[in-house]
């Protein structure tokens, strides 16, 4: 329920009693560049919506991008030039993406999203659906690698810290570090860190 109109999210997560505590939005676009325009005033209008209903929800925003290059695509859909370097355009979404994050407090304005992620996808090559470490820099605001840290550490700040009372239904879930699951095969090869539990427990997984 949005404040000004009902509106499916991709992933929410909700507690119990609580309600949504955090929500990622998934977008994407395939078409012409200039359509970023249309796509920006969307994104400002359902975080405002969703956070006017849930001022303490965490939200998240995705996009991804084709990564449509000058000699594979058509000029109306390009996103990369013949030098490797993202158009016009698409320099100035990820310019506006990035005024839109890093909201923190519940009484900061609502039409920023507590953390963006805007990546380029390869879709001509024999690694296409990875994607292109170019762009954004590392050092962008809306780079993917620091996208779930900002959103676990604005959960944490608010539904555990900032709520110690309710830290033991929002505290978020760790694994023993003497768990046999981390024998088995499919936890090596992982690209990513599990959250881990400074200390041994009885319960596997709690």
């Amino acid at each position: 329920m949005g404040g000004l109109k009902t509106k499916s999210v991709d992933i929410v997560v909700t507690k119990d009693g609580i309600g949504p505590v955090l929500a990622v939005s998934c977008k994407g676009m395939t078409g012409a560049v200039r359509n970023l325009t249309n796509r920006l005033e969307e994104t400002i209008g359902e975080c405002t919506n969703i956070h006017i209903a849930y001022p303490a929800l965490v939200f998240g925003y995705l996009f991804l991008l084709r990564g449509n290059r000058q000699n594979t695509s058509s000029p109306t859909d390009m996103v990369i030039n013949d030098d490797g370097q993202p158009v016009d355009g698409v320099l100035r979404f990820h310019q506006a993406l990035g005024a839109m994050t890093g909201r923190t407090g519940l009484r900061n304005d609502i039409s920023r999203y507590e953390s963006i992620a805007m990546a380029l996808v390869k879709v001509a090559s024999h690694d296409a659906g990875t994607l292109i470490p170019q762009f954004p820099p590392t050092d962008s605001p809306v780079h993917f690698d620091r996208f779930f840290e900002s959103m676990y550490r604005r959960y944490d700040e608010r539904f555990v810290v900032s709520a110690p009372q309710l830290a033991h239904k929002t505290r978020r879930n760790e694994w023993s570090p003497d768990s046999p699951a981390f024998e088995a095969e499919p936890f090596s090869g992982l690209d990513y860190e599990l959250r881990i539990s400074r200390k041994a427990t009885k319960a596997y997984l709690r």
